[in-house]
């Protein structure tokens, strides 16, 4: 087996040059493009995948389709490549930190920051969108912001192979089971509005500096993004503008039909708050589904850490002084 050490070169092009970070499927080096003489970020597959057959065809041809995507808001997929038994994809190569370390960091962000952030991440998924490709694994682990504080999306094209084209609630998994959306969480079809509830999850971190769900385990906080309603952001803070609040939420409704039906439509929000931070969207996002069918589905009942939507549905004025004690900030 072909090993992948400094100095070797991939494809006759692709000199690498140090290992610079290892994923779940992959380890990435910083790699050199001998051919367009710029610096690039290289990621192999490691050796346990490089045996599946199934496995590397779906990373190919999931690699194939994000390379033909260029965005400035996106991670940029330039090459795909076999070299002697090694599976590579050859992306751009960025300086920055992940959203995550960012929001860890600073705590909550400012309001004109999670504008700014929240718009290029829209924007980079309403492209992909364009194009046919659903990230499937929206966080603020996939999110780069680099030092000039542009925002790109990262892991387009293969974040379903990585998942194996649904989600296992591992312990693996716990990182992404945060920001999942309840039709994930159910193992449902999903389409591209199941990343606008995922970039709404990451807003409402943004804003509130803490996640909507908590829990011990993956399957807990699933079962909390089927069966409930986090703490509105203004709940946590009332300095958050309602506007913000209303397209957060919106993102998040818990129907995919409520939620904006597409990136375009949640990036046009976000512009017109930036434009005027007092504006009003009159939504109701409370979240609440409105069928009554959903009443004889099985029934979370509340926890400390969940109260129940159906449980509570008629029950506003209460409801937010039992979910205020029941989930303190």
């Amino acid at each position: 087996q072909y090993m992948v050490k400094d100095g070797i070169f991939l494809g006759k092009r692709y000199e690498v040059l140090s290992k610079i970070g290892a994923g779940g499927m992959a380890d990435v080096y910083k790699g050199k493009d001998t051919k367009l003489n710029r610096f690039v970020a290289i990621k192999v597959l490691k050796k346990e995948y490089r045996e599946d057959a199934d496995f590397v065809r779906k990373f190919q041809s999931e690699a194939q389709a994000a390379a033909g995507l260029m965005n400035p808001n996106i991670v940029n997929v330039y090459d795909v490549g076999e070299d002697r038994g090694l599976y590579y994809m050859v992306m751009e190569l960025v300086e920055g930190i992940t959203l995550k370390d960012y929001i860890e960091r600073k705590g909550r962000l400012s309001h004109k920051e999670v504008i700014s952030i929240a718009i290029q991440m829209c924007t980079g998924i309403g492209a992909a969108h364009a194009a046919g490709i659903i990230h499937r694994d929206i966080k603020p682990q996939n999110v780069m912001v680099l030092r000039d504080g542009s925002v790109k999306v990262a892991d387009f094209g293969i974040a379903r192979v990585a998942s194996g084209g649904h989600s296992t609630l591992t312990q693996e998994a716990l990182g992404s089971v945060h920001y999942i959306s309840p039709e994930q969480a159910r193992g449902s079809h999903i389409d591209a509005r199941s990343d606008l509830y995922s970039a709404g999850v990451v807003l409402y971190e943004m804003i509130t500096g803490r996640l909507p769900f908590e829990g011990d385990t993956p399957v807990s906080v699933a079962i909390q993004h089927i069966n409930s309603i986090p703490l509105s952001p203004r709940e946590i803070d009332p300095a958050i503008p309602e506007a913000l609040e209303a397209i957060t939420m919106k993102a998040m409704a818990p129907d995919p039909d409520n939620r904006y039906l597409s990136a375009d439509d949640m990036l046009a929000d976000l512009e017109e708050f930036r434009k005027n931070p007092n504006i009003n969207f009159d939504y109701n996002v409370s979240g609440f589904q409105d069928d009554e069918d959903d009443v004889d589905k099985t029934q979370v009942l509340p926890t400390a850490a969940s109260i129940s939507r159906v449980g509570n549905r008629n029950r506003e004025p209460e409801r937010a002084q039992n979910r205020g004690r029941s989930n303190p900030p």
